[in-house]
């Protein structure tokens, strides 16, 4: 990379690695932007002069003392009101108070200017001219030229157009790259000349440094209107790093293994607290923030769209929150020493932490350094913590507070500013954390080592790491409440085995069939059970499949056969088929377990205890959409099963819970219960088909074709693709 510019510790550095700061008073461009400063204290002046003719116009004295003098009192308000109004003076310069603020209002709709709305355009364009000398492209560019030009002279149609053709030639992301230099002062020119009233706070903030900007320049749009949508309390939960991820952590403090570190958490919502030991042996933390989170502009993280935007205009937003919860849990003594480092909103982020008095009072921020950020206005609580700021002049994202590189305002003496550009500015690009680290590691050498040493406290071994997923609200336990029960352990192959078995996400389908009832009552014969629940004269039976994503024990899949069976005590009962619709609480019917098989050899360990019957080993597969389902047992070369075809259309539906009965070892009947909670769709015509492996001497496929289910197509499909589920021991049954 070729790099262009450094900085000085006292303000904005303009100009190349290694020479004089060429933004220097002596030369050409310190010159334009010191004219630029005395015309913004000129145009002040000139506004209060407006808003002190306004008041005494307005006042209530001399109107009151008209009737007294008449003729003294009209010549003192027509000098006032030509004092106000006239082109060749103040121009139309009503200002301060309610009438004040409604007529300028009103002037501003009307195509009206003041002598300060000019002479601030002035300074906004001497400002672009003084970026021009580090970007002479800017002056050689005809379309830049063109758009500028057609801004500061209130061409409003030109200036749309000009800019669509710069649009249009060089592309979005080049035109914002290269427009990024001066997009500030372009956008404030354009809101301090246009007939929009609602802008002129915003263009006066940003013309003036006085403040962030309160609106969108373009619309009038309240800045703080949208950040507070951004809501929420904040929230942190640990979370692990992958071993990758962790392999690639600094084990030293330093600028760069930091920033590398938010580079590995990366813009996932994610951040990282670590603990480091001084050169002195005292151990010290580091706070790292990542950016902006890709995906929907406001969803549960305060990484979002939203939550950057938040963290940048407000002073606490649920980012920062999120932060000084992370940093709580974390459990840092009283008076610890803190560094915070930060990229893009990151940086706004813990800027916001570090002006939190209640978090200073509780910790020692010894240094905040912010990278790609818009931080201009913000400032520490504690008047020792030193700030570093990091910014490419080519990078949209830190004059979003309406400062940039054609800034004539040391904003903060006290910091340390470094201001660059590079040749390579193409933004996004240029805004990304691994852009800015090859930036500081090749190009700005001198910074780099200026920021090292004022962090040289915590440069050292790092002891302790951990990351955490921040919240907009702290999120409700994993599967709360539904899968927040108490459990105990069963010896298993491995080890102890929790009960219940936990199902945080997973995916199910049940099939029911119609099947030869002699053949379905031979199965039952000698079981207690039964006879089989009939569907037109056909025994019903019904085929499970699932994949169980994550669980308590890991992943595994499953397929259940069950011949449906009324209540054992009342076989009779007319209510059977309400029965089947209860919850396995309730429910007194269910289905006899005639085979099953698992594909995970710790599940099939501790299956007996889990549905009262030892299912078969072997590979299955499962995958399921909205439409179509691929269901199969055995092996590729070995198929033991297979349901496959469109479901067609569904009817939104519940998952129903499971309820199986088996006959155990020695302990008679078992019942088993799996209770679900899910989403679905059922499929009353289904046009899959069951096919069983012709060859297979399977047990399961010589019990689906004495069934009669070879080629079978099911009467009814349930299909769950996003499910949780929980399943306890089988629970012994007096059946005789």
């Amino acid at each position: 990379m070729s790099g262009a510019a450094g900085a000085s510790a006292n303000g904005r550095g303009h100009g190349s690695v290694g020479e004089p700061v060429s933004g220097g008073a002596g030369t050409t461009a310190g010159r334009l932007r010191a004219a630029a400063r005395e015309l913004v204290d000129i145009g002040i002046v000139i506004r209060q002069a407006g808003s002190h003719t306004t008041a005494a116009l307005t006042d209530g004295a001399l109107l009151g003392a008209l009737p007294y003098a008449p003729s003294a009192g009209c010549r003192a308000l027509h000098a006032l009101l030509r004092a106000v109004t006239d082109g060749r003076g103040l121009g139309y310069a009503p200002a301060g108070g309610r009438l004040g603020t409604a007529a300028a209002g009103l002037g501003a709709l009307a195509g009206q200017e003041s002598l300060a709305v000019r002479v601030l355009a002035t300074s906004l364009r001497l400002r672009i001219a003084a970026v021009a000398v580090d970007h002479p492209e800017l002056t050689r560019d005809p379309l830049i030229v063109r758009l500028v030009e057609a801004a500061a002279a209130d061409r409003d149609l030109e200036a749309v157009r000009a800019l669509r053709a710069l649009v249009k030639d060089r592309g979005a992301v080049r035109a914002l790259s290269e427009l990024a230099p001066v997009f500030g002062e372009v956008l404030a020119l354009r809101a301090l000349l246009d007939e929009n009233p609602l802008n002129d706070d915003t263009a006066w903030l940003i013309a003036t440094g006085r403040g962030f900007a309160t609106a969108d320049p373009l619309t009038g749009m309240s800045n703080r209107a949208v950040a507070a949508l951004d809501t929420g309390p904040g929230g942190a939960r640990r979370t692990g790093l992958t071993a990758a991820e962790s392999a690639r952590l600094s084990p030293e403090g330093s600028l760069l293994g930091f920033l590398r570190n938010i580079s590995v958490v990366g813009t996932t919502g994610r951040m990282l607290i670590q603990s480091v030991r001084g050169p002195d042996g005292v151990v010290r933390h580091v706070v790292q923030a990542p950016g902006m989170r890709a995906g929907r502009p406001d969803h549960d993280s305060p990484q979002d769209l939203l939550g950057a935007f938040s963290s940048a205009v407000l002073d606490s937003s649920p980012y920062s929150r999120a932060l000084a919860g992370a940093v709580h849990d974390y459990g840092l003594p009283p008076g610890a020493e803190v560094a915070l480092i930060g990229h893009s909103a990151g940086g706004a982020a813990v800027m916001n932490l570090a002006q939190d008095s209640g978090f200073c009072a509780r910790h020692t921020v010894t240094h905040v350094v912010a990278v790609g950020s818009p931080i201009d206005f913000k400032r520490p609580a504690d008047p020792r913590t030193w700030v570093a700021s990091v910014t490419n002049q080519h990078d949209i994202v830190p004059t979003l507070d309406g400062q940039g590189a054609g800034s004539c305002f040391d904003l903060h003496p006290h910091w340390y500013v470094v201001d660059y550009f590079d040749s390579r500015h193409l933004f996004p690009l240029c805004h990304s954390i691994d852009h800015y680290i090859a930036n500081i590691a090749e190009d700005l050498p001198r910074a780099r080592d200026q920021i090292d040493e004022r962090l040289a406290p915590y440069r050292g071994p790092v002891v302790r790491s951990q990351a955490y997923q921040l919240f907009d609200r702290a999120p409700h336990p994993d599967g709360f409440p539904f899968l927040t029960v108490p459990t105990h352990a069963v010896d298993g192959p491995g080890g102890p085995v929790e009960l219940p078995i936990r199902c945080h996400e997973g995916g199910a389908l049940t099939a029911w069939f119609a099947a030869d009832p002699v053949a379905a009552a031979r199965v039952l014969a000698g079981t207690g059970l039964g006879p089989a629940v009939r569907v037109a004269g056909r025994a019903l039976v019904a085929l499970h499949a699932a994949w169980n994503r994550r669980t308590s024990v890991g992943g595994y899949r499953e397929i259940h056969l069950g011949i449906v069976v009324p209540d054992p005590w009342r076989p009779r009962s007319p209510g059977v088929w309400a029965d089947l619709l209860r919850g396995a609480d309730r429910r007194r019917s269910g289905g006899f377990l005639a085979g099953s098989v698992v594909d995970a050899a710790g599940v099939h360990a501790v299956s007996p205890r889990l549905w009262g019957d030892e299912p078969y080993l072997a590979p299955l597969a499962f995958e399921l959409t909205d439409r179509s389902v691929r269901i199969a047992a055995g092996a590729p070369g070995d198929r033991l099963l297979t349901l496959r075809g469109f479901l067609g259309p569904g009817l939104p539906a519940s998952d129903r819970d499971l309820v199986g009965y088996a006959r155990g070892a020695g302990e008679g009947t078992l019942r088993s219960c799996v209770r679900t909670r899910g989403r679905g769709r059922l499929h009353p015509a289904p046009r899959a088909r069951l096919t069983v492996a012709s060859r297979s001497a399977h047990p399961l496929a010589h019990r689906l074709r004495e069934l009669g289910l070879d080629g079978a197509r099911p009467l009814l499909c349930l299909s769950v693709p996003a499910r949780q589920t929980r399943q306890d021991a089988a629970v012994p049954l007096p059946i005789p």
